[in-house]
């Protein structure tokens, strides 16, 4: 693990155990066993159909019909997002495991992926933006979150359907990169990979029809409202209510600041932001922790034990694969 990974790692660890401290471990224990552990096994559940969700999405992009390989594929991905700064490794490991499982290109995997982020991020953006301006209390957190959320989607759209833009963002904006836990000569290779297959995106991109993406705008909002709902059972677990359209903003909200910032699948930077959030609504502290903690068990644990399970029996040559394909100059 280089310098930089181990950094980035601590300020996590650091944010969870400042977090646990602040509540107070034996509160948080204590209102945990409290919590209605039906509730948080349905929570788990709704997550894990969420996923299915975002699989048939994945199959709909690569027109692969295999839902458990499909679900095998995501589950590896966003594993493999948990553990990498903005969840920026999601797309190219999904990419890496579709063409192991799936049997598909590098090139149409990454498509896909982008197409994916680009809806997931565009409703993101639509939704605080159009929300914040009915909600005095969240306007303006929401109105930046959203705004942010439409910046990314903007950039996803130059990269995934526009080559020579794309191109030239990515030759300016390529520094920005140094600042990841990367080793410089990993990213001298992405750099060339990235110039050489940003066309092959592309080419892959425009080859969707307007109805496959139609479907996919569609499976991108249930995905969402799926995951808030999860969200919204963790919060009846600790007997607690809030509306359902805040927690929805809640959720996006928490979300956004997750990957802006750039901590491995936003570990730390949730659990604290979920918990302010909450605190913000007139929720004590330690139930307002205990929630975002179950909330992260369910959700970010439950798929990074899956993708890890999956990586070593379906895939285990992925991590030698990733390494070889970010290291070597090769063309599909």
């Amino acid at each position: 693990m280089s310098k930089k990974s181990i950094i980035i790692f601590s300020i996590s660890f650091l944010l969870i155990l400042s977090l646990i401290l602040w509540i107070g471990p034996y509160k948080l224990y204590k209102t945990v066993i409290k919590a209605n552990w039906n509730l948080l096994v349905l929570a788990m559940f709704t997550h894990i159909f969420a996923i299915i969700i975002r699989s048939v999405r994945w199959g709909i992009l690569t027109q692969k019909n295999d839902l458990k390989k499909n679900f095998i594929v995501k589950t590896i991905g966003l594993f493999a997002g948990n553990i990498t700064p903005s969840r920026a490794g999601g797309e190219p490991i999904t990419a890496l495991a579709g063409k192991r499982i799936n049997k598909i290109s590098f090139s149409l995997g990454m498509s896909a992926g982008l197409v994916e982020r680009f809806f997931d991020l565009g409703v993101v953006g639509i939704i605080l933006i159009i929300v914040g301006f009915s909600m005095p209390k969240l306007r303006f957190i929401a109105i930046i979150g959203g705004l942010l959320s439409i910046l990314i989607t903007a950039l996803i759209y130059v990269f995934a359907w526009n080559a020579k833009i794309g191109t030239m963002l990515y030759v300016k904006f390529h520094n920005i990169l140094k600042f990841l836990p990367l080793d410089e000569e990993i990213l001298d290779n992405l750099y060339v990979k990235a110039i050489n297959t940003i066309e092959k995106i592309v080419t892959e991109t425009r080859k969707i029809s307007v109805f496959r993406l139609f479907l996919v705008s569609l499976l991108s909002i249930l995905s969402w409202l799926t995951e808030c709902f999860r969200l919204y059972l963790v919060i009846l677990a600790f007997n607690k209510y809030i509306a359902f359209p805040l927690v929805v903003v809640l959720f996006l909200i928490v979300n956004v600041v997750g990957i802006v910032s750039a901590l491995p699948g936003g570990m730390g930077s949730i659990e604290v932001s979920s918990t302010g959030l909450l605190v913000l609504f007139k929720i004590p502290s330690s139930i307002a922790g205990s929630i975002a903690f179950m909330d992260r068990v369910v959700s970010f644990w439950l798929v990074t034990i899956l993708g890890l399970a999956f990586s070593i029996y379906y895939a285990p040559d992925i991590l030698d694969e990733t390494k070889k394909y970010i290291e070597t100059l090769k063309t599909e």
